[in-house]
């Protein structure tokens, strides 16, 4: 799937916010640990929804 994820999709990640950007949306927010981000991404691929980049923010 390209392009932006649609708001009953972004639902399903009530933690996270949904930022749309042109033809790509950047999902932001705090993951406890790696059990779940794992989630996060297969509940992403169940969606048909690729991954492009995961990025680790660091705390200030």
């Amino acid at each position: 799937m390209d392009g932006e994820i649609p708001e009953d999709a972004t639902s399903a990640f009530p933690h996270l916010i949904a930022r749309q950007q042109r033809a790509s949306t950047t999902l932001v927010g705090d993951v406890i640990d790696q059990q779940e981000l794992q989630g996060v991404l297969n509940l992403l691929s169940s969606l048909g929804i690729d991954v492009v980049e995961v990025v680790t923010i660091p705390d200030d």
